[in-house]
């Protein structure tokens, strides 16, 4: 009897860990994939948001970043220099240590970035809108509330 309840955890537990793993999977899937932001041109969710961080961050450094975003500098670096080549950030050398270089947000990533922060603004009110058909704005909260101290757990 014992082992049967504890089958029926396991496999309940089983079974909320892949609804987590499926959306983990969808999710990275359309973090790579390529939107136009509104200015003509096909940036990834991860390189808009970057971008974004540097215009709100303006001097940070890509070791910086890749402490924060729990990436590689090689893999930090490969974005930015894609930003670079578009004309969305400037490298600039800090002026007593020229070893260090920083990052800023060019008038044509500023546009961007705040074309960005809007597109985020009308998806996220978008998905918000068809989440209440089937959820209350309780368990949406809620769902906030669980992700934020699951990202507390992940950064212990």
């Amino acid at each position: 009897m014992e082992q049967e309840k504890l089958s029926a955890i396991s496999h309940k537990i089983y079974n909320k860990a892949d609804l987590l793993y499926e959306f983990v999977i969808k999710y990275s899937s359309m973090m790579q994939e390529t939107h136009d932001y509104g200015t003509g041109e096909l940036l990834s969710m991860i390189e808009v948001h970057l971008l974004t961080y540097i215009d709100q961050n303006p001097g940070i450094t890509v070791s910086q970043l890749a402490g924060l975003w729990n990436r590689t500098k090689g893999s930090i670096s490969q974005q930015v220099k894609k930003l670079t080549t578009n004309g969305y950030i400037q490298k600039v050398r800090h002026e007593s240590n020229g070893k260090l270089v920083l990052l800023y947000a060019t008038p044509s990533g500023k546009k961007l970035s705040a074309e960005h922060m809007h597109y985020d603004v009308v998806d996220i009110m978008n998905t918000v809108q068809r989440l209440l058909r089937t959820c209350s704005t309780e368990e949406i909260d809620a769902f906030y509330k669980v992700l934020a101290e699951y990202i507390k757990l992940l950064d212990e």
